[in-house]
């Protein structure tokens, strides 16, 4: 056997030949491959005949057993078989080549056998590819890195279409396996991506071939030949057969689903494709192709209704992908380097604003790209990114998108959430078609399914009722099951909370009913209504579920014709409000004058700030109202034929009474007795501030002041004609001072910095004092001089 840590490229095994003699074999040698057919995969037809039914099952467990025997093998064994059998190859590529999409209608299994089979032959596809991609099973099973790039690219194991194949098939649900899968088989390989740089005109030479079909110009080598005379005589989109136009659009459908799932399985072809200006040759395709063969659609009599609502539905799918196909390359290869912080993010900034731009002369596709991934977020966070960025570039950006919605004649959409893209926003609207019809696929968010025959699921609907979680373990097709669950457990959270609120506004809704009106007109606009808020104001799942015969039993039971609900007046707010400001002289809803020199904006005209700071007018106001609380009053002021009453009304005479007892005309003496009134019980009557004439403790301050500077004046000697200087400055040092301590303030002690003659030392205070004239002396005088002339100097003061 094997000897163990030895790659298998190297081991050496001994086995006994036909004739019993014992031999030496490489590990990976034909003779090793054992004697086993596998049978190719054939797939079911729609309209396939019971007896048809039965072939595919029993072909399929056929094919379902030879794979688990394959998975079953030892690590050499299985490699040799993998190597060595072309059969198994042809087995693998057959089904990777037939096996159903998500968008087939012939994948619904009508039998739970055949969906059981379908699934089971899926998951071992799938093992046998994973197995086939990795080059170390064990510390002992393992194939030297080289060698397994050069058995995987000399055999044909993968090859660039079959991977893109796979990528559609099982990207679904097991897109991170997927893509450590196709990263190893690139890294231990790297002739695949130079494959990738020559499938690339193959790529472009694709859309060309539509475009023609279609009767359009492409752009290129092939624009600059001149027309045949012949050539206006070539079918168009409308004018081909009904035939060829579904060829075209099942064409267009696989090829932007299988770059679209690529792509996203594996975003490091992204540099690939952008290098290839792939991008600039989408955009320009879709402006072209899209809106003819929308127009194509709608024109067409088909004699059968489901093959039309299946034409469009791949169209419409088609559409996205390739609109997602778009942002991916760039987001992977302009967006994410800046949101990363690579080096040169201001060429990746000026990149994706030249792909923005560009997309102005595309008006159609503009307006899909921006209602899908609006351009406006991916500015705001460029402009987050880089502050630096040119604001008039990404003004004349924006104003170019909204100029492109206003050309093409729809109102712009809210997004929506999608379950495809978590972080990107909502499908093309319905409005934005000229038929609102989309696959059940669309309501799941624009995913595929990821086992084929099992695909076609009904659309989430509010009030729908989650049934039961299972949970697997299986690693392979059965974790897209649980993805599935938990993609309709958050659609159902998520409409369950939206209760009966409109996402959509009044016009959009408008919009809404007369788009499905035109495909539909014998419907009425209220039974439409309720269709749009049961299945979230989506107008394709509405269409999708009418054509079909599949709405919900209480939208069934409806009258198709039922109009419009008429909208009962409401009363009138102003009859029943209740307002503090009712009745006032500004009340407009019940005066029908108001003075409108009372009301003014801002402030009023012919005022000025200062005229109102000295209008005292209230204080004057509020004195008077005071002056009634005075009790006692100091001096009463007669006039002269006055004087006899009101001598008479204190009971004096003209004499003096020198018996009148003054002891209590300055205290207020019982003032605050109990005398009935309430108030001074409560709280003793107190001056404000505002009309009192001075504080006491000022007017204190002022007497003593007055009182030191007569006595001052007494002591001068009237002889002198002027003062001593030194004893004016005594004074005032003096005055000063006493203010000071009464205010509380302490004087700053007086600066030593000369100190103490030298050699007598110095004191604590003289160092302190020397070494704060040190610190500060640049800040006065003329030390600062030359800092203050550079600093005119740099402001442009001082020509220099």
């Amino acid at each position: 056997m094997a000897c163990a840590r030895v790659p298998l490229d190297e081991q050496q095994v001994t086995e006994r030949d036909a004739l019993g003699k014992e031999r030496s074999l490489p590990a990976l040698h034909p003779d090793r491959k054992e004697g086993r057919l596998f049978v190719p995969y054939v797939p079911l037809l729609a309209n396939a005949c019971p007896a048809e039914v039965e072939e595919f099952l029993e072909r399929s467990r056929f094919i379902l057993e030879d794979l688990e025997w394959l998975l079953a093998l030892p690590h050499d064994k299985f490699w040799c078989q993998v190597v060595f059998d072309r059969s198994l190859q042809n087995c693998l590529d057959s089904y990777v080549q037939h096996a159903p999409r998500g968008l087939d209608l012939a994948s619904v299994p009508s039998s739970p056998a055949l969906a059981e089979t379908q699934r089971s032959l899926h998951r071992a596809v799938f093992l046998a590819f994973l197995r086939m991609a990795t080059h170390k099973e064990s510390k002992e099973n393992f194939i030297t890195p080289a060698v397994f790039g050069e058995i995987l690219y000399e055999n044909f194991l993968f090859d660039v279409p079959k991977i893109m194949d796979l990528c559609v098939l099982f990207g679904k649900g097991n897109a991170p396996l997927l893509h450590k899968m196709i990263e190893n088989i690139f890294i231990q390989q790297p002739s695949y991506y130079r494959d990738l740089d020559d499938i690339m005109p193959t790529i472009l030479e694709v859309f060309n071939t539509i475009m023609e079909k279609c009767g359009d110009r492409c752009n290129g080598a092939a624009a600059a030949e001149p027309m045949k005379l012949n050539g206006h005589k070539q079918p168009t989109a409308v004018s081909m057969t009904q035939q060829d136009f579904v060829d075209m659009v099942l064409y267009l459908c696989d090829i932007s689903s299988t770059l679209h799932a690529f792509l996203s399985v594996f975003p490091a072809a992204c540099a690939t494709f952008h290098s290839s200006s792939f991008l600039c040759r989408l955009t320009s395709f879709y402006e072209s192709v899209v809106p003819d063969l929308e127009k194509a659609s709608t024109k067409r009599t088909f004699e059968d209704k489901s093959l039309q609502e299946d034409v469009w539905r791949r169209l419409s799918h088609a559409r996205r992908r390739m609109l997602e196909t778009a942002h991916l390359l760039l987001h992977h290869t302009c967006l994410q380097p800046i949101l990363e912080g690579v080096e040169n993010t201001q060429t990746f900034a000026e990149e994706l604003l030249q792909h923005f731009t560009s997309f102005l002369s595309e008006k159609r596709f503009l307006c899909d790209y921006d209602e899908l991934f609006p351009i406006a977020d991916d500015v705001s966070l460029l402009q987050q990114a880089l502050p630096a960025i040119d604001e008039t570039r990404t003004s004349y950006l924006l104003q170019g998108v909204q100029s492109a919605w206003d050309g093409v004649g729809r109102p712009k959409q809210q997004p929506t959430v999608s379950s495809s893209q978590a972080a990107n926003q909502g499908a093309v609207g319905g409005a934005s078609l000229p038929i609102g019809r989309r696959d059940v696929w669309e309501a799941e968010g624009g995913r595929e399914s990821p086992r084929g025959a099992e695909a076609m699921l009904d659309a989430p609907r509010r009030g729908s009722n989650v049934k039961s979680l299972k949970k697997k373990k299986n690693w392979s097709c059965d974790h897209s099951q649980k993805c599935d669950f938990f993609f309709f457990f958050i659609v159902f959270l998520f409409w369950s909370s939206q209760g009966d609120i409109c996402p959509v506004s009044e016009a959009e809704l408008e919009s809404l009913v007369s788009c499905i009106r035109d495909l539909l007109p014998d419907l009425g606009e209220g039974f439409l209504l309720a269709c749009l808020r049961e299945y979230g104001y989506n107008s394709e799942v509405v269409i999708n579920n009418i054509l079909e015969g599949r709405l919900a039993a209480h939208l069934d039971a409806l009258d198709r014709a039922m109009p419009r609900p008429v909208k009962e007046a409401l009363p009138s707010v102003l009859d029943s409000r209740s307002n503090a400001f009712d009745d006032d002289e500004f009340d407009v809803f019940r005066r029908d004058r108001v003075d409108m020199t009372r009301v003014w904006k801002g402030r009023r005209k012919g005022e000025s700030a200062q005229e109102l700071l000295n209008d005292k007018q209230h204080i004057s106001e509020q004195r008077a109202r005071y002056q009634a609380y005075q009790t006692v009053v100091d001096e009463v002021e007669l006039q002269a034929g006055d004087a006899a009453g009101a001598s008479a009304s204190y009971g004096m005479g003209d004499d003096y009474d020198d018996e009148y007892d003054d002891t209590y005309d300055t205290n207020p003496v019982g003032a605050n007795d109990l005398d009935g009134d309430s108030l001074l019980n409560r709280r003793p009557f107190t001056m404000p501030r505002v009309l009192q004439k001075a504080n006491k403790a000022e007017e204190a301050q002022d007497d003593e002041e007055q009182e030191e500077d007569q006595r001052l004046q007494s002591n001068v000697n009237r002889d002198q004609f002027i003062q001593d200087p030194a004893l004016l400055r005594e004074r005032a040092a003096a005055r000063r001072a006493a203010m000071q301590e009464r205010k509380g303030i302490h004087p700053e002690r007086p600066s030593n910095v000369a100190g103490r003659p030298k050699g007598q030392g110095q004191t604590q205070d003289t160092f302190l004092d020397r070494r704060k004239k040190e610190a500060n002396k640049g800040h006065g005088a003329n030390h600062n001089r030359r800092n203050m002339a550079d600093r005119k100097r740099n402001k442009g003061m001082i020509p220099s």
